[in-house]
């Protein structure tokens, strides 16, 4: 596919299907265009001379059309897609719905939808669309009730209705856009093709989406890191896959569910996630008006009390800080305020404050090298006047280089006065709390600009061994895999513990005088997944008493599940969890974004403390290191409370061979190394043991 400027930059856009008939689709778009397009537009429907005035043809192909947005009935649309093909109309917007959406026949005509753009290389948007718009022309190429507002915000979404809804209320506010796209069922164009649109497009400051799935999210990821080191996204993400549902057997499935990959993934591209649509305009509006500021500190300038402590306490939950006055800048306060005013954070210039003492206050303050950012929070009172606090507050922010924001805490006396600071760019509220976290989307976007992302790791492994083990499965009635595949691990270098799984008493015997000290017996089942739950797990058992437990750990599996499969016992090295810490590593993969890594606090508990982070693989080693280091169990592994630290090194490289190992083998479902046990650091020894393992397989998958 090629550029998508002339999608939204048009000459001629053909409407095939146009129609005078009242109440129709086909109307409303060709009454749309016809308003408030600055180029031609042209109907095209052979039952008609003319429509809304307009010279109708019978033909796309003598539209000489740019864009073609179709409105045809289900039935023709693909013979109408492969007339704009012919025509060498290479952008098309199907409106026309009765696709996906609709079930086997609508999916199946999708499909050949996708295949005719493919062969005539389209651009195409739908089906199941609202439309596309793009303010500069003034094209509305939607069946919506009215026009966006011009502005420097590229907006795309999967709903029609939201779009409609969202141009309604923005039009109220004076929120204006570049262009909006309805996706729809995404058969061609999805949401990565207009990132990368809109990320070399001058003219949008901010890309907004919301989105209710993502097609292919690597790509994304990879798509959107390289547009937001210039141009900041904003989503609202809804909805769920059953990718938790699917893949219940391992602990990262339980844990992961479809929602971590979407917070993961978009983080990782460094999406900013939106929870609301209000959190949605805020931080769009904020990022495309207001520097980013060099710090997180923020000092707020209020006359009322009770405020200032919300504002405050808004500034600890959006992680921010409160600033630290310089001694300048406390003098120049106590100078220059009342007695009984606040010199301190948050700066209360107390009620009978006039304009001029709130501008002196925010003058002072915002001159402070240790204010990131600063908040103007104001109460009505008797001496204030909103709109000459509004014309201090503009006058102040163009003299300074870090961002500001304003509460006006007041009804219709703030109306204007909020219009006129948001005209200015300068983002007003009621609420201090979305006025201070709007200012911590800025904080967190600079963040997003200052990250430098590194290659996936790679390491030297035996992908022919791994192979060999996982092609296993297809000798067996399920397709898990358990400790029986520890040699997997070896084959990727992730440290395991001398050992090996018996059949026999006597054969445990032997493995275990072969190993130094008392060992660790396990009943190996793929049926049993707690095995600690029902006593098929044996610590420190010595040499004379492992016959004996092996055949107490098979009887009790047989007591617990008759039916089970037992493929022995393991008998393995004791690893050193006093001086351990238990962690996890797993992968679950998510239809979207593929391989969906987890790290946490490992062990019987993983599922209690659901201490738990996520990334989406290959990862980088920062990303690995990332991963340890937010866990909220974390100061275990730096040696809490006089324990020594571990090897974060040496878990940092099995997150990174664990991440090279799945993005391998696609084959690879959902895989648990639980628990990893990380030791402290110990020149030339293993400092991480893999202790136990768990995998699904789809045989499907392998390579022959």
């Amino acid at each position: 596919m090629g550029t998508l400027n002339e999608m939204f930059d048009p000459d001629r856009v053909a409407v095939v299907g146009a129609t005078s008939r009242e109440g129709a689709v086909g109307r409303a778009v060709t009454s749309n265009l016809l308003d408030d397009f600055d180029g031609d537009t042209v109907p095209v429907n052979p039952n008609y001379d003319e429509v809304l005035g307009t010279p109708c043809v019978d033909e796309v192909s003598e539209a000489d059309a740019d864009v073609a947005v179709v409105v045809v009935p289900p039935s023709i649309v693909l013979d109408a897609i492969e007339a704009c093909g012919e025509a060498g109309v290479r952008n098309v917007v199907v409106i026309t719905a009765g696709f996906g959406e609709t079930g086997e026949d609508g999916a199946a005509r999708e499909r050949r939808l996708a295949e005719i753009a493919d062969e005539h290389d389209l651009n195409l948007v739908g089906p199941n669309s609202l439309g596309i718009m793009s303010t500069p022309s003034g094209m509305n190429a939607t069946f919506g009730p009215e026009n966006a507002l011009p502005g420097g915000l590229s907006f795309m979404s999967q709903s029609g209705a939201f779009v409609t809804a969202v141009l309604d209320w923005a039009n109220d506010n004076g929120i204006g856009f570049k262009d909006v796209v309805s996706l729809g069922n995404k058969a061609v164009l999805d949401e990565t093709d207009f990132v990368d649109h809109w990320g070399d497009d001058e003219e949008t400051d901010v890309i907004i989406g919301y989105l209710e799935g993502i097609e292919d999210g690597r790509e994304f990821i990879d798509t959107a890191r390289e547009t937001t080191q210039d141009t900041p996204i904003v989503a609202v993400k809804s909805g769920r896959t059953s990718a938790g549902a699917q893949a219940a057997s391992s602990h990262t499935g339980t844990l992961a569910g479809s929602d971590k990959a979407y917070e993961a993934g978009l983080d990782q591209a460094g999406v900013i996630r939106a929870e609301s649509v209000d959190e949605l305009f805020d931080s769009a509006g904020i990022l495309g008006s207001q520097p980013l500021p060099d710090t997180d500190s923020v000092a707020i300038v209020t006359n009322a009390g009770g405020p200032g402590v919300m504002a405050t306490d808004a500034v600890g939950d959006a992680d921010l800080d409160m600033a630290s006055f310089t001694a300048e800048t406390s003098d120049a306060l106590r100078e220059s305020m009342p007695d009984e005013a606040n010199i301190h954070n948050p700066v209360d210039v107390i009620g009978d404050a006039d304009v001029e003492r709130f501008r002196e206050a925010l003058e002072i303050t915002v001159a402070d090298d240790n204010v990131g950012a600063a908040l103007v929070l104001a109460a009505p009172t008797a001496t204030i006047d909103f709109d000459d606090l509004a014309d201090a507050i503009e006058a102040v922010s163009e003299e300074m280089d870090a961002p500001v924001a304003a509460c006006l805490m007041g009804g219709d006396r703030t109306r204007e006065p909020k219009q006129q600071l948001q005209a200015k760019g300068i983002p007003c509220y009621f609420d201090p709390a979305r006025g201070i976290e709007s200012l911590a989307t800025l904080g967190r976007y600079r963040d997003i600009k200052d990250r430098e992302y590194a290659d996936p790791m790679s390491f030297d492994v035996d992908r022919e061994r791994a192979h060999e083990i996982l092609a296993t499965v297809r000798d067996r009635d399920d397709n898990r895999l358990g400790v029986e595949a520890m040699e997997l691990l070896d084959a990727y270098g992730i440290p395991t513990p001398d050992g090996e799984i018996v059949d026999s008493p006597g054969r445990a015997a032997e493995v275990a005088a072969d190993v130094d000290g008392d060992v660790v017996m396990k009943i190996v089942s793929p049926d049993i997944l707690h095995k600690s739950d029902i006593g098929g797990v044996a610590v420190g058992v010595s040499d004379d008493d492992v016959a004996d437990t092996y055949e107490d750990l098979v009887t009790r599996a047989r007591n617990y599940q008759p039916d089970a499969t037992l493929l022995g016992v393991q008998v393995q090295e004791m690893v050193d969890l006093d001086n351990g810490v238990e962690t996890i590593v797993g992968m679950n993969r998510d239809p979207q974004f593929g391989p969906l890594l987890m790290f946490g606090l490992g062990g019987i508990f993983v599922e209690v403390m659901e201490d738990t982070t996520f990334r989406v693989a290959p990862i980088s080693e920062p990303e690995a290191r990332e991963m340890t280091e937010e866990i909220q169990s974390a100061p275990l592994l730096r040696g809490a409370r006089g324990r020594d630290p571990v090897d974060i090194g040496a878990v940092v490289e099995t997150i990174g061979r664990l991440s090279q190992l799945v993005t391998d083998f696609p084959a690879i479902l959902e895989l648990d190394i639980n628990p990893l046990v990380a030791l402290p650091d110990a020149d030339g020894g293993t400092n991480a043991a893999a202790v136990d393992v768990r995998l699904t397989v789809d045989p499907e998958k392998l390579d022959p």
